[in-house]
C-alpha cells in the first residue's frame, strides 16, 4: 500500500471520483511516484491532461480553484496551467504539455494515454504516468539525478 497521507489519499480519490473520463488525464510528480512505489514525499499532486481536459477539470472543481487555467511557458516546457486546492493539498493541472526540442520548436502535446498506467489506491484506479516515460522526461529536461531514481524503480 502506498505510503502517502490521508490528504493526499483523500484528495487523489476526490479527483477519480469526480472526472468522468471524457478527456484523459493521469498523475505525474512526486504524488505519482510515491504511488508507484518512489521513496518520496509528495507536496502536492500532479494532473497531466489534454487542453480541454485542463478546462474540463477546471470547471468540475469551480468552487476548489486557487490559480483559473492559463496558458503557461517555462523556458523548456509549455501548457495550460492552473491550481486547485482539495483536502488542504495543492493540486496543480497541466493541459496540453509541450516540451521543447533541441532546435527551439515545440514538439506535439504529450499523449496521456500513451504512457498511461494505472494503480490501485484504497479499492480506486488511479491513472498514472508509467515511470520509464517519466524518466525520459526528466532526462530530457537535464534533471539526471531525479530520471535516475524514477529508472531504479520502473518495472515496466
Amino acid at each position: 500500500m502506498p505510503a502517502l497521507d490521508e490528504r493526499y489519499r483523500n484528495a487523489i480519490g476526490t479527483l477519480v471520483a469526480r472526472l468522468d473520463g471524457d478527456e484523459p488525464w493521469a498523475l505525474t510528480g512526486s504524488a505519482s511516484f510515491a504511488l508507484q512505489g518512489v521513496p518520496v514525499e509528495p507536496n502536492d499532486i500532479d494532473v497531466q491532461t489534454t487542453e480541454a481536459g485542463a478546462d474540463a477539470i477546471e470547471s468540475a472543481f469551480a468552487d476548489r480553484v486557487v490559480e483559473p487555467v492559463s496558458l503557461s511557458a517555462a523556458e523548456g516546457i509549455t501548457s495550460h496551467f492552473g491550481a486547485l486546492e482539495l483536502a488542504g493539498v495543492r493540486v496543480e493541472i497541466m493541459g496540453a504539455v509541450q516540451k521543447r526540442r533541441p532546435d527551439g520548436a515545440w514538439e506535439p502535446p504529450v499523449d496521456v494515454t500513451e504512457h498511461r498506467r494505472f494503480v490501485d489506491l484504497d479499492g480506486r484506479s488511479v491513472p498514472v504516468l508509467s515511470l520509464q516515460y517519466e524518466a525520459a522526461a526528466y532526462e530530457r529536461l537535464g534533471r539526471e539525478e531525479r530520471a535516475a531514481l524514477l529508472s531504479e524503480h520502473a518495472t515496466e
